[in-house]
């Protein structure tokens, strides 16, 4: 019997790969920085019983279009905003994701990043390396404090409650905001939910974590950073398209808000040229939040075994409702 054809979007480490190879008729892309091009992806799509894609492939109607053969599409993310999720239900292919896995990890990066805004860590850094540090001064890359202080969550899903412990760890007072209560995070973390206006007042800093879709794109935008506190730090570590760039640069230069840190962008990757890199008082990462060696493979693993169970016959671990 024939091995079902799989194919892997971006090269993937072979020791992981090869021990699935006698399971599947793999095929992968043979580049781990360049992502597939269009017309290749579509060649194996014509052909794949199933795809590992990444979050940077579009999958769309018209790549679905001559999947007569696909099963299962496993997206190595837990976002998945870049498949046509009706094209694929459509033909009866099912999508699979990776939350959980990477719950933690990305939860350990957004903090990080908040306290790296916050007390100016890239920026002394560069000042130091640069060989401008030629004295100590009592306001020398004075920053802001972290603990004891009020965060707002935007998004009180599995990170932002990872997230939320870290900040009770610091003594934060937590408010969050979100489609729906989150009682079990009221109750272990004694966060208060708040309207989204409440919650950009009342915040020194404003996180979020929220999934995208058609009712979050843009929703920090102008009139939401004119409600913040103008000594306010913005954290984004959701998805690029919930921030509007333009608005973001315009309330640091006119010091509408104090700092921000971003892991995420609008259109990745970003160039040198992009104006938010020129102001100081903002940190950027390369959309790294769920980027530790460990929990890559273990999200590599479950896009495997999902896979594997949706070939059986059988219901994949975590499926995209």
């Amino acid at each position: 019997m024939a091995r079902p054809y799989l194919y892997i979007t971006r090269k993937l480490p072979d020791e992981i790969v090869d021990e699935f190879r006698n399971a599947f008729d793999v095929h992968m892309w043979p580049h781990e920085e360049i992502p597939v091009d269009e017309e290749t992806l579509q060649h194996h799509i014509q052909k794949a019983n199933a795809l590992l894609t990444m979050l940077t492939d579009k999958v769309d109607e018209n790549s679905l279009r001559v999947a007569n053969h696909l099963k299962v599409i496993a997206n190595l993310a837990v976002g998945y905003d870049n498949i046509d999720l009706k094209s694929a239900r459509d033909k009866r292919i099912i999508v699979t994701n990776t939350p959980d896995v990477l719950t933690e990890t990305t939860a350990d990066l957004t903090f990080g990043l908040l306290l790296s805004t916050a007390r100016r860590i890239i920026e002394a850094n560069q000042f130091i390396k640069s060989g401008e540090w030629k004295q100590w001064s009592p306001f020398l890359m004075a920053g802001s404090e972290v603990h004891h202080k009020t965060v707002g969550i935007v998004g009180m899903g599995r990170i932002g409650s990872a997230f939320a412990r870290r900040a009770k760890g610091f003594g934060m007072e937590i408010l969050y905001h979100n489609r729906s209560r989150n009682v079990e995070a009221e109750q272990e973390l004694q966060a208060t939910y708040a309207t989204f206006d409440d919650l950009l007042e009342q915040s020194d800093f404003v996180v979020c974590l929220a999934p995208y879709a058609a009712n979050t794109k843009g929703m920090f935008g102008k009139r939401a950073f004119q409600k913040m506190k103008t000594s306010a730090i913005f954290i984004n570590a959701s998805r690029g398209l919930n921030v509007d760039e333009t608005a973001l640069y315009h309330a640091l230069i006119n010091k509408d808000i104090k700092a921000a840190g971003l892991d995420v962008f609008e259109n990745e990757p970003i160039n040198k040229e992009h104006p938010l890199l020129s102001l100081n008082q903002v940190v950027c990462l390369p959309h790294i939040g769920s980027a530790t060696v460990e929990t890559r493979e273990r999200m590599i693993h479950l896009c495997f075994e999902n896979i594997d169970l949706v070939l059986k016959g059988d219901r994949p671990k975590t499926p995209v409702s």
